[in-house]
């Protein structure tokens, strides 16, 4: 059930406020005794409340009078500070994630392989996701065939604008797809890619009949595999982060002269 005390008040304050709208103007004194808020606390909680602007004093009478302001009035005042300080919040936590994001820096990649897999859709989504935020200097993506167990039309939005913000931060980006994969994309990935993307500098998407299995792979360091659900295409796949500078190197080493025989893509 809804309380005051959900929108920042006290018991003490809540109690009061509601005396207040069933008495009408009264005393601190006689309210007390109404709200059942200890007379040694009453002068507290009503200046309090005049605080959040949710009760009127009339100073000239004596003794002095308070009175309730309208609840929808008063209900609109604590949700805009409510909106207030969680707004201040959510500043203050991007300021930390600015001030650590400079400070914490992830090692170099050690010699050897260390790999992690993700399973289900909205899991091995995020994976890849993550992986693009992460890219510095260069991204392949190659789609040999539609992905399965996800919406490809949410999914590729997503995938769109990180490699947009990838982009911003001046990684070279290369897409490959399988005319499946073209056939499969909706038309507002593709206006997408047309619009915003095709004339960005370090950006190219190109399409070949021969292309097979999707992958991507990150700064020649690390590589992304998608995995299909070995028994239905239609349950969600796995994506599986492989890091080894020597795999990642023979992967794009056998991309390379299939991107060069691809040719251009144009969204109509």
């Amino acid at each position: 059930m809804a309380s005051l005390r959900d929108l920042g008040l006290s018991e003490y304050e809540a109690r009061a406020y509601r005396a207040l709208l069933r008495t009408g103007p009264t005393t601190a004194k006689d309210l007390s005794r109404a709200s059942e808020v200890p007379m040694g606390r009453i002068y507290d909680v009503l200046n309090s409340l005049e605080q959040h602007n949710l009760v009127r004093s009339q100073a000239a009478s004596r003794p002095k009078k308070y009175v309730a302001v309208e609840p929808d009035a008063a209900l609109d005042r604590l949700l805009d500070e409510k909106k207030q300080e969680l707004q201040t919040q959510a500043e203050q936590y991007e300021s930390v994630v600015d001030e650590l994001s400079s400070e914490l820096d992830a090692g170099e990649p050690v010699d050897g392989q260390f790999w992690t897999a993700a399973v289900g859709a909205e899991e091995a989504t995020d994976l890849l996701l993550e992986r693009i935020a992460a890219a510095e200097r260069r991204v392949v993506v190659v789609a040999g065939a539609p992905a399965t167990g996800f919406d490809l039309g949410t999914i590729g939005e997503r995938v769109t604008a990180e490699l947009e913000s990838a982009l911003e931060r001046g990684v070279e980006i290369r897409v490959l797809l399988s005319p499946a994969t073209v056939d499969e994309l909706p038309r507002s990935v593709g206006r997408r890619y047309t619009a915003e993307l095709a004339e960005v500098d370090g950006f190219e998407v190109r399409t070949s009949p021969g292309v097979d299995g999707t992958f991507n792979v990150f700064d020649e360091i690390e590589v992304c595999i998608e995995v299909p659900h070995p028994l239905s295409a239609d349950e969600p796949f796995a994506m599986i982060d492989v890091k080894d500078v020597e795999f990642a190197t023979s992967v794009k080493e056998q991309f390379e002269p299939r991107w060069t025989e691809a040719e251009p893509l144009t969204f109509g």
